[in-house]
């Protein structure tokens, strides 16, 4: 375990570095950082141009894309204070991306937790009894809340619970103007984005979890359990389930991982200052200082849990070797 380890470890240092690369070519070609920073500033000199070239690197080229990485990613580990700041009014980039992060941190966290705990529960209960009532009532809630897409649910919420009952508010993390940390007003405002969140993780995981049970249900360790005397629910407890999670963690640890990349759609509809709406703005801008960071963020993150899901394998199955 400890050799995988340590090899996944030292591979995962390049992988970053070639993906990164990867996507800092892809924003110098789709969005052209500087036709962005003209646009955004129509007043700027010739001189001033040619500044934010060299400050962010904006060689020409193949060898200019390799150089312009190299001083870019220079900059980059060294730490938020030697990032280039943003196009629109030279604001640092890593204040806004930071409070995005964690509203984004925030808002998924509590959906992840409910949702995956909720829909895994659900799954191990529908696939007890396979065909009953409970199973079918769980399979076609499922599939019917799964197939809402999140921007009618949350319109839907939005003009029942906020609109027309006034129970919960529409929009935003605090109400404008709002000072301090008050948790019960936080909580009411996550209330609904967390719901939209939630629902689509729920019937997605329920359905996961019950079509591995029921793969795993009928294989020879189980029959063996089941001779022994031992009931039906601790069979599925203490063999079933545990073996069934080991093709869940791996779209577990993707789905986390893609995450924290920000709720775009989600975060957009009740106007939530996380990491979909930041990069909603960036990209609408072109603006290269605050993109590159965020998108570097989700690279690392996704492989992350990726390797993460490996030594879950493991864990959950000691018969996968690793090493």
């Amino acid at each position: 375990m400890l050799r995988f380890i340590v090899r996944r470890a030292l591979w995962l240092l390049p992988t970053i570095v070639f993906v990164t690369f990867l996507v800092y070519c892809a924003v110098r070609i789709g969005w052209d950082p500087v036709a962005s920073y003209k646009r955004a500033n129509p007043r700027a000199s010739k001189a001033k141009m040619q500044q934010y070239r060299e400050v962010n690197g904006l060689y020409d080229g193949f060898g200019g894309y390799l150089r312009g990485y190299k001083e870019w990613l220079w900059r980059f580990v060294q730490g938020p204070e030697q990032w280039s700041r943003s196009i629109k009014g030279r604001a640092e980039v890593w204040p806004p991306l930071r409070y995005a992060i964690f509203n984004t941190l925030r808002l998924a966290g509590i959906a992840s937790v409910v949702g995956i705990s909720v829909g895994l529960s659900l799954g191990v209960l529908a696939a007890r009894h396979p065909g009953g009532w409970f199973d079918t009532t769980v399979n076609t809630a499922a599939f019917f809340l799964g197939s809402i897409p999140p921007f009618v649910s949350g319109v839907v919420l939005q003009l029942v619970f906020a609109v027309q009952l006034g129970w919960l508010p529409p929009v935003g993390v605090y109400p404008p103007g709002h000072e301090g940390f008050d948790l019960m007003l936080m909580l009411k405002h996550l209330t609904l984005p967390v719901t939209v969140v939630a629902i689509q993780t729920i019937s997605a995981y329920s359905r996961y979890m019950r079509a591995s049970l029921l793969d795993v249900s009928s294989a020879d360790y189980l029959r063996t359990a089941r001779a022994k005397g031992i009931s039906e629910g601790a069979v599925l407890r203490r063999h079933g389930v545990r073996n069934a999670l080991i093709p869940v963690v791996t779209v577990l640890a993707i789905d986390i991982g893609a995450l924290l990349g920000g709720l775009i759609i989600t975060e957009n509809i009740f106007n939530y200052p996380g990491m979909g709406v930041f990069f909603i703005r960036a990209s609408t801008n072109g603006d290269f200082p605050q993109m590159m960071p965020y998108l570097v963020i989700i690279v690392t993150s996704v492989l992350m849990f990726n390797l993460i899901a490996d030594l879950a394998y493991a864990y959950l199955d000691p018969r996968i070797r690793l090493e």
